[in-house]
Protein backbone atom coordinates (compact mmCIF):
# COMPACT_ATOMS: atom_id res chain seq x y z
CA UNK A 1 0.00 0.00 0.00
CA UNK A 2 1.36 3.67 -0.82
CA UNK A 3 1.55 6.32 1.86
CA UNK A 4 -1.60 8.73 1.91
CA UNK A 5 -0.95 12.07 3.04
CA UNK A 6 -3.38 15.26 2.59
CA UNK A 7 -5.26 15.87 -1.06
CA UNK A 8 -3.84 12.33 -2.27
CA UNK A 9 -6.91 11.12 -4.59
CA UNK A 10 -7.12 7.60 -5.24
CA UNK A 11 -8.42 4.04 -4.73
CA UNK A 12 -5.91 3.00 -1.95
CA UNK A 13 -8.09 6.07 -0.13
CA UNK A 14 -10.91 4.14 -0.38
CA UNK A 15 -9.38 1.27 1.16
CA UNK A 16 -8.41 3.79 4.78
CA UNK A 17 -11.99 5.18 4.97
CA UNK A 18 -13.12 1.19 4.77
CA UNK A 19 -10.62 0.18 7.23
CA UNK A 20 -11.48 3.61 9.67
CA UNK A 21 -14.84 2.90 9.63
CA UNK A 22 -14.62 -0.02 10.76
CA UNK A 23 -12.29 0.37 13.28
CA UNK A 24 -13.49 3.65 15.42
CA UNK A 25 -16.70 4.48 13.34
CA UNK A 26 -15.66 7.04 10.49
CA UNK A 27 -18.76 7.58 8.51
CA UNK A 28 -18.34 10.90 6.33
CA UNK A 29 -16.93 11.48 3.42
CA UNK A 30 -16.68 8.52 1.14
CA UNK A 31 -14.81 9.76 -1.62
CA UNK A 32 -11.30 8.72 -2.72
CA UNK A 33 -9.98 12.23 -1.46
CA UNK A 34 -8.28 12.13 1.51
CA UNK A 35 -9.10 15.22 3.07
CA UNK A 36 -8.89 17.65 6.13
CA UNK A 37 -11.70 15.72 8.05
CA UNK A 38 -9.98 12.38 7.03
CA UNK A 39 -6.81 13.67 8.05
CA UNK A 40 -8.05 14.19 11.98
CA UNK A 41 -9.78 10.49 11.63
CA UNK A 42 -6.50 9.39 11.33
CA UNK A 43 -4.69 11.15 13.92
CA UNK A 44 -7.54 9.93 15.95
CA UNK A 45 -7.12 6.30 15.32
CA UNK A 46 -3.20 6.56 15.51
CA UNK A 47 -3.92 7.50 18.99
CA UNK A 48 -5.66 5.29 20.05
CA UNK A 49 -3.29 2.51 18.53
CA UNK A 50 -0.24 4.19 20.28
CA UNK A 51 1.29 5.02 16.75
CA UNK A 52 3.03 8.30 15.72
CA UNK A 53 0.13 11.25 16.12
CA UNK A 54 1.13 12.76 11.90
CA UNK A 55 -2.18 12.25 10.12
CA UNK A 56 0.03 10.57 7.59
CA UNK A 57 -1.35 6.86 6.50
CA UNK A 58 2.23 5.13 6.33
CA UNK A 59 3.28 1.41 6.65
CA UNK A 60 2.86 1.12 10.42
CA UNK A 61 -1.05 2.81 9.76
CA UNK A 62 -1.78 0.50 7.11
CA UNK A 63 0.08 -2.35 9.04
CA UNK A 64 -2.68 -1.86 12.06
CA UNK A 65 -5.65 -1.06 9.48
CA UNK A 66 -5.21 -4.24 7.75
CA UNK A 67 -7.29 -6.49 9.97
CA UNK A 68 -10.09 -4.29 9.85
CA UNK A 69 -9.89 -4.70 5.72
CA UNK A 70 -9.82 -8.70 6.00
CA UNK A 71 -12.22 -8.55 9.29
CA UNK A 72 -10.26 -10.59 11.21
CA UNK A 73 -6.95 -10.53 13.70
CA UNK A 74 -4.68 -13.43 15.02
CA UNK A 75 -3.92 -14.01 18.37
CA UNK A 76 -1.38 -16.49 19.66
CA UNK A 77 -2.87 -17.93 22.90
CA UNK A 78 -0.66 -17.17 26.16
CA UNK A 79 -1.34 -18.33 29.86
CA UNK A 80 -4.54 -17.64 31.21
CA UNK A 81 -6.32 -16.62 28.01
CA UNK A 82 -10.11 -18.26 27.69
CA UNK A 83 -12.23 -17.67 24.96
CA UNK A 84 -14.79 -15.51 27.32
CA UNK A 85 -11.50 -13.03 27.93
CA UNK A 86 -10.47 -12.90 23.84
CA UNK A 87 -14.15 -12.00 22.95
CA UNK A 88 -14.18 -9.67 25.42
CA UNK A 89 -10.82 -8.02 24.35
CA UNK A 90 -11.29 -8.22 21.04
CA UNK A 91 -14.58 -6.86 21.48
CA UNK A 92 -16.23 -9.49 19.24
CA UNK A 93 -18.45 -12.76 20.70
CA UNK A 94 -16.71 -16.20 21.97
CA UNK A 95 -19.52 -18.00 19.31
CA UNK A 96 -17.65 -15.68 16.34
CA UNK A 97 -14.23 -17.35 17.88
CA UNK A 98 -15.01 -20.65 18.27
CA UNK A 99 -16.96 -21.04 14.77
CA UNK A 100 -13.36 -19.91 13.35
CA UNK A 101 -11.32 -22.03 15.18
CA UNK A 102 -13.48 -25.52 15.09
CA UNK A 103 -10.59 -27.47 16.53
CA UNK A 104 -9.97 -26.04 19.64
CA UNK A 105 -11.11 -27.26 22.78
CA UNK A 106 -12.77 -24.08 24.14
CA UNK A 107 -11.86 -25.27 27.82
CA UNK A 108 -8.25 -25.67 27.86
CA UNK A 109 -6.68 -23.19 25.00
CA UNK A 110 -3.02 -24.42 24.13
CA UNK A 111 -0.33 -21.98 24.60
CA UNK A 112 1.46 -20.95 21.34
CA UNK A 113 -2.01 -21.78 19.46
CA UNK A 114 -2.27 -19.41 17.28
CA UNK A 115 -6.06 -18.44 16.69
CA UNK A 116 -8.27 -16.77 14.03
CA UNK A 117 -10.06 -13.51 16.12
CA UNK A 118 -12.97 -12.54 13.88
CA UNK A 119 -14.90 -8.74 14.06
CA UNK A 120 -18.21 -9.31 14.41
CA UNK A 121 -18.99 -6.57 11.29
CA UNK A 122 -20.46 -7.35 7.97
CA UNK A 123 -17.39 -7.88 5.24
CA UNK A 124 -19.04 -7.11 2.30
CA UNK A 125 -19.58 -3.60 2.25
CA UNK A 126 -22.00 -0.65 0.35
CA UNK A 127 -19.61 2.18 0.77
CA UNK A 128 -16.85 2.17 -1.96
CA UNK A 129 -16.38 1.10 -5.43
CA UNK A 130 -15.57 -2.80 -5.86
CA UNK A 131 -11.91 -4.26 -6.83
CA UNK A 132 -9.62 -7.22 -7.15
CA UNK A 133 -7.72 -5.83 -3.79
CA UNK A 134 -11.07 -5.37 -1.76
CA UNK A 135 -12.72 -8.17 -3.49
CA UNK A 136 -9.49 -10.76 -1.95
CA UNK A 137 -9.87 -9.11 1.43
CA UNK A 138 -13.41 -10.14 1.43
CA UNK A 139 -12.48 -13.59 0.63
CA UNK A 140 -9.79 -14.04 3.00
CA UNK A 141 -12.15 -12.87 5.89
CA UNK A 142 -15.22 -15.29 4.89
CA UNK A 143 -12.79 -18.05 5.03
CA UNK A 144 -11.35 -17.29 8.33
CA UNK A 145 -14.34 -16.84 9.58
CA UNK A 146 -15.90 -19.79 7.92
CA UNK A 147 -13.35 -22.61 7.98
CA UNK A 148 -15.95 -24.73 6.26
CA UNK A 149 -15.62 -22.20 2.90
CA UNK A 150 -13.22 -23.35 0.16
CA UNK A 151 -11.17 -21.16 -1.44
CA UNK A 152 -9.03 -21.73 -4.72
CA UNK A 153 -8.19 -20.65 -7.76
CA UNK A 154 -9.39 -20.55 -11.19
CA UNK A 155 -6.41 -18.88 -13.58
CA UNK A 156 -4.96 -15.43 -13.15
CA UNK A 157 -5.42 -12.04 -15.71
CA UNK A 158 -3.53 -10.60 -17.97
CA UNK A 159 -2.14 -8.47 -15.62
CA UNK A 160 -1.31 -11.83 -13.35
CA UNK A 161 -4.66 -11.30 -10.72
CA UNK A 162 -5.95 -14.00 -9.17
CA UNK A 163 -9.24 -15.22 -10.42
CA UNK A 164 -10.91 -16.60 -7.39
CA UNK A 165 -12.91 -19.49 -6.76
CA UNK A 166 -15.19 -20.56 -3.61
CA UNK A 167 -16.90 -23.45 -2.65
CA UNK A 168 -20.13 -23.92 -0.23
CA UNK A 169 -22.08 -27.30 0.30
CA UNK A 170 -21.04 -31.10 0.48
CA UNK A 171 -24.02 -32.24 -1.58
CA UNK A 172 -23.80 -34.04 -5.10
CA UNK A 173 -25.37 -31.47 -7.29
CA UNK A 174 -22.95 -29.24 -8.53
CA UNK A 175 -23.70 -25.26 -9.41
CA UNK A 176 -21.45 -22.69 -10.37
CA UNK A 177 -22.72 -18.85 -10.31
CA UNK A 178 -20.14 -16.14 -12.00
CA UNK A 179 -19.76 -12.52 -12.12
CA UNK A 180 -18.36 -9.46 -13.49
CA UNK A 181 -17.14 -10.69 -16.75
CA UNK A 182 -18.04 -6.85 -17.83
CA UNK A 183 -15.58 -4.75 -15.67
CA UNK A 184 -18.57 -1.89 -15.77
CA UNK A 185 -20.49 -4.42 -14.45
CA UNK A 186 -18.57 -5.03 -11.35
CA UNK A 187 -21.52 -4.74 -9.08
CA UNK A 188 -22.25 -8.04 -9.67
CA UNK A 189 -19.07 -9.16 -7.72
CA UNK A 190 -20.34 -7.67 -4.31
CA UNK A 191 -23.85 -9.34 -5.01
CA UNK A 192 -22.56 -12.87 -5.45
CA UNK A 193 -20.05 -11.95 -2.13
CA UNK A 194 -22.90 -10.78 -0.51
CA UNK A 195 -24.89 -14.34 -0.83
CA UNK A 196 -21.42 -15.80 0.14
CA UNK A 197 -21.81 -14.27 3.67
CA UNK A 198 -25.03 -14.31 4.42
CA UNK A 199 -25.45 -18.00 2.95
CA UNK A 200 -22.38 -19.15 5.20
CA UNK A 201 -23.60 -17.20 8.25
CA UNK A 202 -26.84 -18.83 7.98
CA UNK A 203 -25.23 -21.69 7.44
CA UNK A 204 -23.40 -21.38 10.80
CA UNK A 205 -26.30 -20.40 13.18
CA UNK A 206 -28.74 -23.03 11.02
CA UNK A 207 -31.00 -20.78 10.40
CA UNK A 208 -32.70 -19.47 6.68
CA UNK A 209 -31.27 -17.78 3.64
CA UNK A 210 -33.94 -16.45 1.83
CA UNK A 211 -36.95 -18.79 2.53
CA UNK A 212 -34.67 -22.20 2.73
CA UNK A 213 -32.70 -23.54 5.25
CA UNK A 214 -29.16 -23.07 4.87
CA UNK A 215 -28.30 -26.31 6.19
CA UNK A 216 -30.55 -27.90 4.16
CA UNK A 217 -28.98 -26.08 0.89
CA UNK A 218 -25.61 -26.98 2.04
CA UNK A 219 -26.43 -30.72 2.64
CA UNK A 220 -28.00 -31.14 -0.77
CA UNK A 221 -25.89 -28.80 -3.20
CA UNK A 222 -21.90 -27.62 -3.62
CA UNK A 223 -21.97 -24.49 -5.32
CA UNK A 224 -18.96 -23.10 -7.10
CA UNK A 225 -18.74 -19.13 -7.57
CA UNK A 226 -16.20 -17.16 -9.19
CA UNK A 227 -17.23 -13.76 -7.81
CA UNK A 228 -14.88 -11.73 -10.03
CA UNK A 229 -13.81 -13.30 -14.01
CA UNK A 230 -12.37 -9.78 -14.96
CA UNK A 231 -10.21 -8.17 -12.10
CA UNK A 232 -8.11 -6.36 -14.52
CA UNK A 233 -11.48 -4.70 -16.04
CA UNK A 234 -12.81 -3.88 -12.66
CA UNK A 235 -9.62 -2.12 -11.21
CA UNK A 236 -9.61 -0.04 -14.86
CA UNK A 237 -13.36 1.30 -14.34
CA UNK A 238 -12.72 1.98 -10.67
CA UNK A 239 -9.33 3.83 -10.94
CA UNK A 240 -7.75 1.03 -9.12
CA UNK A 241 -4.50 1.25 -11.48
CA UNK A 242 -2.06 3.63 -11.52
CA UNK A 243 -2.04 6.28 -14.98
CA UNK A 244 1.61 5.59 -14.93
CA UNK A 245 0.95 1.77 -15.48
CA UNK A 246 1.78 0.61 -19.27
CA UNK A 247 -1.83 -1.54 -19.17
CA UNK A 248 -3.91 1.77 -18.05
CA UNK A 249 -1.69 3.90 -20.95
CA UNK A 250 -2.24 1.14 -23.57
CA UNK A 251 -6.00 1.10 -22.69
CA UNK A 252 -6.44 4.52 -22.77
CA UNK A 253 -4.92 4.61 -25.82
CA UNK A 254 -7.51 2.05 -27.00
CA UNK A 255 -10.56 3.92 -25.78
CA UNK A 256 -9.25 7.15 -27.31
CA UNK A 257 -10.53 5.66 -30.64
CA UNK A 258 -13.34 4.98 -29.44
CA UNK A 259 -14.73 8.79 -28.41
CA UNK A 260 -17.96 7.89 -27.99
CA UNK A 261 -17.44 5.56 -24.88
CA UNK A 262 -16.32 7.57 -21.75
CA UNK A 263 -13.26 5.73 -20.25
CA UNK A 264 -13.24 4.80 -18.23
CA UNK A 265 -16.79 3.96 -16.87
CA UNK A 266 -17.79 2.68 -20.08
CA UNK A 267 -14.85 0.23 -20.13
CA UNK A 268 -16.58 -3.39 -20.87
CA UNK A 269 -13.40 -6.19 -21.58
CA UNK A 270 -10.61 -7.30 -19.86
CA UNK A 271 -7.30 -5.01 -19.24
CA UNK A 272 -6.19 -5.41 -23.40
CA UNK A 273 -9.63 -5.13 -25.54
CA UNK A 274 -11.10 -8.25 -25.13
CA UNK A 275 -14.54 -8.71 -24.07
CA UNK A 276 -14.84 -11.83 -22.67
CA UNK A 277 -18.46 -12.29 -22.77
CA UNK A 278 -17.69 -12.56 -26.86
CA UNK A 279 -14.85 -15.02 -26.46
CA UNK A 280 -16.77 -18.19 -25.97
CA UNK A 281 -16.85 -21.28 -28.43
CA UNK A 282 -20.38 -20.73 -29.48
CA UNK A 283 -21.19 -19.77 -32.31
CA UNK A 284 -18.07 -17.47 -32.00
CA UNK A 285 -17.17 -16.46 -36.10
CA UNK A 286 -20.87 -15.45 -36.05
CA UNK A 287 -20.09 -13.24 -33.20
CA UNK A 288 -16.85 -12.16 -35.07
CA UNK A 289 -19.24 -10.54 -38.34
CA UNK A 290 -21.77 -9.26 -36.11
CA UNK A 291 -19.55 -7.18 -34.01
CA UNK A 292 -17.43 -6.40 -36.88
CA UNK A 293 -20.24 -5.17 -39.29
CA UNK A 294 -20.55 -2.92 -36.23
CA UNK A 295 -17.18 -1.68 -36.52
CA UNK A 296 -15.41 -3.25 -33.65
CA UNK A 297 -12.30 -5.44 -35.69
CA UNK A 298 -9.78 -4.89 -32.83
CA UNK A 299 -9.30 -4.12 -28.87
CA UNK A 300 -11.89 -2.22 -27.72
CA UNK A 301 -13.71 -0.90 -24.63
CA UNK A 302 -15.95 -3.22 -25.16
CA UNK A 303 -17.50 -5.94 -27.93
CA UNK A 304 -14.21 -7.41 -29.33
CA UNK A 305 -14.23 -11.02 -29.54
CA UNK A 306 -10.75 -11.65 -29.26
CA UNK A 307 -8.24 -12.81 -31.89
CA UNK A 308 -9.84 -16.62 -31.34
CA UNK A 309 -12.30 -18.20 -29.25
CA UNK A 310 -10.87 -18.34 -25.20
CA UNK A 311 -8.06 -16.07 -26.31
CA UNK A 312 -7.94 -14.07 -23.30
CA UNK A 313 -6.73 -15.79 -20.52
CA UNK A 314 -9.92 -14.90 -18.41
CA UNK A 315 -12.70 -16.53 -20.37
CA UNK A 316 -10.12 -19.89 -20.84
CA UNK A 317 -9.83 -19.58 -17.17
CA UNK A 318 -13.66 -19.60 -16.36
CA UNK A 319 -14.02 -22.71 -19.52
CA UNK A 320 -10.89 -24.89 -18.04
CA UNK A 321 -12.78 -24.41 -14.81
CA UNK A 322 -16.56 -25.52 -15.99
CA UNK A 323 -15.08 -28.67 -18.07
CA UNK A 324 -13.61 -29.39 -14.47
CA UNK A 325 -16.55 -29.34 -12.76
CA UNK A 326 -19.86 -31.94 -13.18
CA UNK A 327 -22.59 -28.68 -13.06
CA UNK A 328 -25.95 -29.15 -13.60
CA UNK A 329 -26.66 -25.13 -14.03
CA UNK A 330 -24.87 -22.10 -14.38
CA UNK A 331 -26.07 -18.13 -13.55
CA UNK A 332 -23.84 -15.38 -15.35
CA UNK A 333 -24.46 -12.14 -13.44
CA UNK A 334 -24.45 -8.95 -15.48
CA UNK A 335 -25.92 -5.71 -15.35
CA UNK A 336 -28.57 -3.94 -16.23
CA UNK A 337 -32.18 -4.30 -17.33
CA UNK A 338 -33.78 -6.66 -15.12
CA UNK A 339 -33.94 -9.15 -17.34
CA UNK A 340 -33.35 -13.32 -17.29
CA UNK A 341 -32.24 -15.07 -20.44
CA UNK A 342 -32.45 -18.12 -20.49
CA UNK A 343 -32.04 -19.95 -24.12
CA UNK A 344 -29.39 -20.09 -26.81
CA UNK A 345 -30.53 -19.85 -30.36
CA UNK A 346 -32.54 -22.85 -30.78
CA UNK A 347 -31.01 -24.54 -28.26
CA UNK A 348 -33.60 -25.05 -25.30
CA UNK A 349 -32.31 -27.53 -22.33
CA UNK A 350 -35.01 -29.44 -20.86
CA UNK A 351 -36.62 -27.18 -18.17
CA UNK A 352 -34.40 -24.21 -18.85
CA UNK A 353 -37.74 -22.15 -20.15
CA UNK A 354 -39.78 -23.34 -16.52
CA UNK A 355 -36.70 -22.36 -14.32
CA UNK A 356 -36.37 -19.06 -15.85
CA UNK A 357 -40.16 -18.53 -15.19
CA UNK A 358 -39.36 -19.74 -11.23
CA UNK A 359 -36.47 -16.92 -11.39
CA UNK A 360 -38.95 -14.46 -12.66
CA UNK A 361 -41.30 -15.08 -10.17
CA UNK A 362 -39.08 -14.61 -7.28
CA UNK A 363 -37.12 -11.42 -8.56
CA UNK A 364 -39.49 -9.40 -10.65
CA UNK A 365 -37.34 -10.09 -13.45
CA UNK A 366 -38.59 -10.34 -17.01
CA UNK A 367 -38.13 -13.27 -18.78
CA UNK A 368 -36.61 -12.70 -22.60
CA UNK A 369 -34.26 -13.95 -25.13
CA UNK A 370 -31.32 -12.44 -25.68
CA UNK A 371 -31.00 -9.86 -29.06
CA UNK A 372 -29.16 -11.32 -31.67
CA UNK A 373 -26.65 -9.19 -32.18
CA UNK A 374 -25.72 -9.86 -28.55
CA UNK A 375 -26.72 -13.80 -28.65
CA UNK A 376 -23.22 -15.55 -29.65
CA UNK A 377 -20.31 -16.56 -27.83
CA UNK A 378 -21.26 -15.50 -24.64
CA UNK A 379 -20.44 -18.29 -21.62
CA UNK A 380 -24.00 -18.69 -21.31
CA UNK A 381 -24.08 -19.48 -24.29
CA UNK A 382 -21.37 -21.99 -24.74
CA UNK A 383 -22.75 -23.39 -21.12
CA UNK A 384 -25.86 -24.29 -23.20
CA UNK A 385 -24.37 -25.66 -26.27
CA UNK A 386 -21.61 -27.69 -24.53
CA UNK A 387 -24.06 -29.26 -22.10
CA UNK A 388 -27.81 -28.78 -23.00
CA UNK A 389 -28.26 -27.49 -19.89
CA UNK A 390 -29.74 -24.78 -18.10
CA UNK A 391 -28.06 -21.74 -18.58
CA UNK A 392 -28.93 -18.35 -17.63
CA UNK A 393 -27.58 -14.76 -17.70
CA UNK A 394 -29.38 -12.51 -15.25
CA UNK A 395 -29.16 -8.69 -16.30
CA UNK A 396 -29.70 -6.65 -12.63
CA UNK A 397 -30.38 -3.50 -11.34
CA UNK A 398 -31.25 -0.66 -14.21
CA UNK A 399 -29.50 2.60 -14.82
CA UNK A 400 -26.50 3.30 -17.06
CA UNK A 401 -23.66 1.24 -16.17
CA UNK A 402 -21.37 1.07 -13.96
CA UNK A 403 -24.34 1.00 -11.72
CA UNK A 404 -23.56 2.95 -8.13
CA UNK A 405 -22.68 0.72 -4.97
CA UNK A 406 -25.76 2.41 -3.21
CA UNK A 407 -27.74 -0.34 -5.01
CA UNK A 408 -26.40 -3.35 -4.00
CA UNK A 409 -28.78 -4.01 -0.94
CA UNK A 410 -31.46 -3.71 -3.29
CA UNK A 411 -30.53 -5.60 -5.95
CA UNK A 412 -29.31 -8.63 -3.26
CA UNK A 413 -33.13 -8.57 -2.03
CA UNK A 414 -34.21 -9.37 -5.44
CA UNK A 415 -32.20 -12.04 -6.10
CA UNK A 416 -31.26 -14.27 -2.99
CA UNK A 417 -34.56 -15.90 -4.15
CA UNK A 418 -32.88 -17.14 -7.10
CA UNK A 419 -29.43 -17.52 -6.00
CA UNK A 420 -30.97 -20.02 -2.94
CA UNK A 421 -34.09 -21.49 -5.14
CA UNK A 422 -31.50 -22.77 -7.69
CA UNK A 423 -29.61 -25.28 -5.66
CA UNK A 424 -33.10 -27.26 -5.43
CA UNK A 425 -32.79 -27.77 -9.01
Amino acid sequence: MRTLTLNDKNYDVYLAKLALSRAIGYDADFSDTYNEEFEETVREFQRAKDLRVDGIFGPDTWQTALPFLYGFTLHTVEQDDTVFNLSEYYSTSADAIIKANPDIDTKNLTVGTRLVIPYLFPLVTDKIPYSSVLTQYILYGLVARYPFLELSKAGNSVMGKSIYTVKIGRGTNEYFYNASHHANEWITTPLLLKFIEEYSKSYSENTTIGTLGATYLYNISSLYLIPLVNPDGVDLVNSAIDTENAYYIRAKEIADNYPSIPFPSGWKANIVGTDLNLNYPAFWEEAKRVKEAQGVTGPAPRDYVGDNPLSAVESKAVYDFTLSRNFRLSISYHTQGEVIYWKFLDYNPEGSYEIALRFARSSGYLVSETPLESGYAGYKDWFILNYNLPGYTIEVGKGVNPLPISELNSIYQKNVGILTDALTL
